[in-house]
């Protein structure tokens, strides 16, 4: 008693192309409808070679990925999160890249995309979650460096999707002695509201047991405040995009000011992402911004520099001077960055 609507992806293939096998012919209109599926389904595509190019391609990276996984050839990167407050390093964001044989040393974009349409992603984040874990045991046991707080690790939505994900991220902390509490998952705004029932129960369940739990590139999604205020949450990380424009539009200035005093007035930290000038460190003082992130204080690093890093701000710098003269109230750092020793 329904009426039922069918649409089609539609590949084509046209004799211009000079196919002197069937299969090929076939492979070929095969390759154009799943572009065409990609494209949003319900369409045409005309078959291009460069179409069969892009497969080829993506099918040696995908190949060459599951190599790098077994034969060790992901690296990580640490960003510094650093106290707008004190100026003092509190935390690292940590980043993965690929040490390719061929290409040299891929940044996320280059081949993320394709593992986590593979599912590869699971298993680089697993490793990845366990480099950063080993590598913060390895800091706090050093002495004559700044004391750090926590290390962040990004989670990918087929991670999230995962049941058995707190039972990992438990494992990892166990296995290199870290405390939950010095843990920061962070999840983009898109990744939480794809599913916000399901990421709710998987996230609330590791924050449970003391992870900290941070919204990644907040403002770029499509949360409402009712959801957000539902959400198991720490952290609210401002995206780049904001901070990059702040200086130049009013508009994005307000934007920002407005997350940071919804923030505070949800009892979450807030980390400016992608700062990259004095006036932009300023302007989030000005805001009551907590953290910044970005080029003004340090590039992605390896874990050896980040340790020289470390060891380079063991005490603080004269260009804070004026930030450690506020009041006493904002001097302490926020209880959502402390760790236990």
């Amino acid at each position: 008693g329904q009426q039922v609507t069918c649409t089609a992806s539609i590949g084509i293939v046209t004799s211009e192309h000079g196919h002197q096998q069937p299969e090929d012919a076939l492979r070929d209109a095969d390759t154009a409808m799943y572009v065409a599926k990609h494209a949003g389904k319900a369409r045409y595509v005309v078959f291009d070679p460069e179409m069969h190019a892009v497969a080829e391609r993506r099918l040696a990276m995908e190949s060459d990925l599951r190599q790098a996984i077994a034969s060790d050839q992901l690296r990580v990167a640490y960003q510094p999160i650093v106290s707008l407050r004190t100026g003092r390093p509190l935390a690292f964001e940590t980043l993965v890249r690929w040490a390719h044989p061929v290409q040299g040393l891929l940044a996320p974009a280059d081949f993320l995309p394709i593992a986590d349409e593979t599912g590869l992603i699971v298993d680089i984040g697993t490793w990845v979650l366990n480099r950063a874990c080993a590598d913060f045991a390895a800091w706090r046991r050093l002495s004559g460096i700044p004391p750090l707080a926590a290390i962040h690790v990004n989670l990918a939505r087929k991670q999230l999707l995962l049941g058995k994900l707190p039972e990992v991220v438990m494992d990892a902390l166990e296995s290199h002695g870290v405390a939950p509490e010095c843990l920061h998952l962070e999840v983009t705004e898109s990744e939480i509201m794809n599913d916000p029932v399901h990421a709710a129960a998987v996230l609330g369940d590791l924050r449970r047991q003391g992870v900290k739990i941070d919204v990644d590139d907040f403002g770029t999604g499509y949360s409402s405040l009712a959801t957000l205020h539902e959400l198991p949450l720490d952290v609210l990380k401002i995206d780049q995009s904001f901070i990059a424009k702040m200086s130049e539009d009013h508009c994005f200035a307000a934007l920002v000011h407005a997350v940071t005093t919804l923030a505070q007035n949800l009892g979450l930290a807030t980390v400016a992402e992608g700062i990259e000038t004095s006036d932009q460190v300023a302007m989030l003082q000005s805001m009551d911004c907590d953290f910044g992130q970005g080029h003004y204080f340090a590039k992605p690093m390896s874990s050896d520099e980040a340790l020289a890093y470390l060891r380079s701000h063991a005490t603080v710098s004269p260009e804070w001077s004026s930030v450690d003269s506020l009041s006493a109230s904002m001097l302490h750092s926020s209880p959502v960055l402390h760790c236990p020793e």
